[in-house]
């Protein structure tokens, strides 16, 4: 699997990490009620899904296909945060 990340800036100042793949999807011990760890790749970089961002189904869906079912997306990272605000579809 190939990951890349690219700094573009952009109006919700996101990073992205291009055609990646989820390796592990758990709930947060620190925060189980608010937000879920998401792994990206094989270097098991984590970042964060809020579990109050009013795209969370949709956005753990997507996820989850990529975990289950090792499919590619296109994956926005809010800058300073680690939480995860888009993802896409690999063009």
């Amino acid at each position: 699997m190939i990951t890349s990340c690219s700094g573009n800036a952009s109006s919700q100042n996101l990073t992205w990490y291009n055609n990646s793949t989820i390796s592990s999807i758990t709930e947060d011990p620190d925060k189980p009620n608010d937000l879920v760890r998401v792994a990206i790749g094989i270097s098991a970089q984590v970042f964060y899904l809020s579990k109050k961002s009013p795209d969370y189904k949709v956005l753990m869906e997507k996820l989850n296909q990529s975990y289950k079912n090792g499919k590619a997306f296109d994956i926005g990272i809010e800058n300073n945060t680690n939480i995860i605000k888009q993802v896409k579809e690999v063009k």
